[in-house]
């Protein structure tokens, strides 16, 4: 584990926890490394879920079957994305999504209750660890409120320039990179790939956007934006 101590310090869990102290509490929380390979399940839809993870390396995504069993994505996970942070909190409850490996992916899978368990040595570090814990928590009921946002809007258009808008937001710029290709956005979006493709032509047209595959640009004079 202690080749990816520098990794863990740059990650959220372990935010102001210096490296030997990461190498103690994974000690003390029972990590343990976990490989996925492409395809395969990280978390399963309707499973019980009692331990989390951090993604050490490697692509996975977070998704469900509609009723005509298309795949709808939900969010897109990267190194440094947490797993099953709200779902190891309800552990009574199942899973009401998957999470399936994209590529080889590393997970650092940690169980919910040794968190909640008092440290024998009440050290500072543990206390740090849950403060972050519950931050991410936040965090993610923010990122699924945006996520619903983003669906319940009643127009093709409205979808895409909800998720460019938000996108160019994080990044701080109106011409940024998505993290999607045309596949991945349509199911992202929860729309048809024909009716996708041709409504970004149309905002195109319109002035609204430029792209060019997956580099955008937003239009913020544009009267339609």
């Amino acid at each position: 584990m202690n080749d990816y101590l520098e990794d863990l310090v740059q990650m959220k869990l372990f935010s102001g926890i210096a490296p030997e102290e990461i190498a103690e509490l994974l000690d003390c929380l029972q990590a343990r490394r976990v490989q996925y390979g492409s395809g395969e399940m990280i978390i399963e839809e309707c499973s019980r879920v009692r331990k989390f993870g951090v993604m050490l390396s490697g692509h996975a995504r977070s998704i469900k079957w509609d009723t005509s069993d298309r795949v709808i994505i939900l969010t897109l996970l990267e190194k440094g994305s947490e797993i099953g942070v709200l779902l190891a909190a309800q552990p009574e409850k199942e899973s009401p999504v998957s999470i399936q490996a994209q590529d080889n992916v590393t997970v650092l899978m940690i169980p919910y209750d040794r968190v909640l368990a008092s440290c024998a040595r009440a050290c500072p570090k543990h206390d740090r660890l849950l403060r972050n814990y519950i931050s991410i928590v936040a965090e993610k009921g923010l990122v699924l409120h945006e996520r619903i946002d983003c669906l319940l809007k009643p127009t093709v258009r409205e979808k895409i320039l909800t998720y460019l808008l938000r996108i160019s937001c994080e990044q701080k710029n109106d011409s940024f990179q998505i993290p999607l290709n045309r596949n991945a956005m349509s199911e992202y979006l929860n729309i048809e790939r024909s009716a996708l493709s041709r409504e970004l032509s149309n905002m195109k047209r319109d002035g609204l956007i430029d792209y060019h595959l997956n580099s955008f640009t937003l239009n913020r004079n544009s009267k339609f934006l």
